[in-house]
């Protein structure tokens, strides 16, 4: 047990000028945290996994009215980094850090409750910063949606070691999509989101030139190019849509960095001329087996099917009587004679007919 002096000198090390953690020596060894210290422990354990922070920057997307969303992802010598894009509703530039600081929600009277729990406490952002590298709005705007990257020490905050598979899908019995197999990676938190808000918003997934050819490809899809001759800086457009200002490979370098993307010259060039193809969304990655498959009836399986066939004895015995008919002409003309009645035997994916037969005495 430790004295006094200890105990004194344990509460010392706690505080500091500036970052007092302790509020109040209860004594024997006990003490009453600091909200801000009982916050900063309680975020730490929020965020368990790389994978955890994409399900909470995801979440916060939607929660922010996003419609589309799109990841960028690399990883290089154990650090991940993550950059995530949305057309929501985006970041005031004097609260870019203050939306990082704990219980800062614009969700006042909206939180959410979904699979992962509840959304709207003013944590989550809190909660990655702690346990990141790095986490920062690299570009935003009222109403105009907001590029955040996250990076993100692997050793220090691990993920799952298979990255690059991507989940199986089925249908629930209320036909809904859900995920079935497959390693809890990145990839399989973005599909298992995307699975959630099917009819909500569509969630892209890929490396940042990847990521650079889909926005570019979608943002020509939705701007109107007459519009870009009376926009004086990219900046008033919707973060998603800024690519569509690129004029040359030099603009588009420059208008990605803006967002978070670096790309070489050779890379934009290739964007540009429609060399690299945008992404599916997920859900449509998810779908697309399905939806590739001709409207064609579905055949059955027999051999699935652990019920067995079942003809009824009058049918069966029809059938026979049919079967008997037909032998008649082959029959006659190699002097063939039925020993008995046709044998018909049905099994779980079969159905065998024996004729017993001998020859016509000439």
């Amino acid at each position: 047990m430790a004295d006094g002096n200890d105990l004194i000198s344990f509460i010392a090390s706690m505080s500091g000028e500036g970052n007092l953690r302790v509020e109040e020596n209860l004594g024997d060894g006990f003490v009453r945290l600091r909200v801000s210290e009982a916050e900063r422990r309680q975020a730490k354990h929020d965020i368990q996994h790389v994978e955890d922070i994409v399900v909470e920057m995801l979440r916060n997307a939607r929660d922010a009215g996003a419609r589309s969303i799109y990841i960028a992802t690399s990883k290089e010598e154990g650090v991940r980094t993550l950059l995530f894009i949305d057309d929501g509703s985006g970041v005031p530039e004097e609260m870019r850090e203050r939306i990082f600081d704990a219980r800062v929600t614009s969700k006042l009277e909206s939180m959410k409750m979904d699979r992962w729990g509840v959304h709207g406490r003013g944590m989550a952002l809190f909660s990655i910063r702690q346990n990141t590298l790095s986490s920062e709005v690299v570009a935003s705007g009222l109403k105009l949606g907001s590029a955040f990257r996250v990076t993100v020490d692997t050793d220090a905050l691990p993920e799952r070691a298979d990255q690059s598979t991507w989940p199986q899908t089925a249908k629930d019995e209320e036909g809904a999509l859900s995920c079935v197999r497959g390693p809890h990676n990145i990839a399989r938190a973005v599909c298992e989101f995307a699975c959630e808000e099917l009819h909500g918003c569509d969630v892209y997934l890929g490396s940042p030139t990847e990521i650079a050819a889909t926005l570019y490809a979608h943002s020509l899809a939705r701007v109107d190019t007459t519009r870009l001759l009376f926009i004086d800086s990219e900046d008033r457009l919707p973060v998603v849509d800024r690519l569509a200002c690129a004029s040359d490979a030099v603009e588009f370098i420059r208008i990605a960095a803006s967002m978070g993307i670096d790309i070489s010259e050779r890379t934009a060039h290739r964007i540009l001329g429609g060399s690299i193809a945008p992404l599916r969304s997920a859900a449509s990655r998810l779908l697309r087996e399905k939806s590739d498959m001709p409207n064609a009836p579905a055949q059955v399986d027999l051999s699935r099917d652990r019920r067995g066939l079942k003809i009824a004895k009058d049918d069966l015995a029809a059938f026979s009587r049919s079967m008997e008919r037909e032998f008649s002409d082959l029959a006659s003309r190699y002097y063939l004679t039925l020993a008995r009645d046709p044998k018909i035997r049905v099994t779980r994916d079969r159905i065998t007919v024996t004729f017993d037969i001998g020859k016509e005495e000439t």
